[in-house]
């Protein structure tokens, strides 16, 4: 597998259709096999519940849920530990970074 994506998260379940439709498109135009790892720190909105839809849909989708929120730091250390990618890239679930970006930041790591 080319590329792992962690997305550690709180209360974001708006963003997180649209974050997988362009991390989807991104990889899909470039033809990297990947994973995204959501890792749902002990959201209190609906943020789960999406995560389960969109892994239904796309097999390329994990996710990790935190009873309760732990902080970045430990989302993180869990996602690096499921990763399975050559490259692993961290996002947050905003949309402040953008998909867009991955396929440069892979060359740099592997040329």
């Amino acid at each position: 597998m080319d590329i792992s994506v962690i997305v550690p998260l709180y209360n974001e379940a708006e963003s997180l259709p649209e974050l997988t439709a362009w991390i989807e498109r991104v990889m899909k135009e470039n033809n990297f096999t990947y994973e995204i790892i959501f890792i749902n720190d002990g959201s209190t909105d609906n943020s789960w519940e999406i995560i389960e839809k969109l892994q239904e849909k796309n097999s390329n989708i994990h996710g990790i849920k935190f009873r309760r929120n732990y902080g970045k730091s430990a989302a993180l250390y869990h996602g690096f530990a499921a990763a399975e990618g050559r490259v692993v890239i961290t996002m947050d679930a905003d949309l402040q970074d953008s998909p867009d970006e991955i396929p440069e930041m892979y060359r740099m790591v592997t040329e």
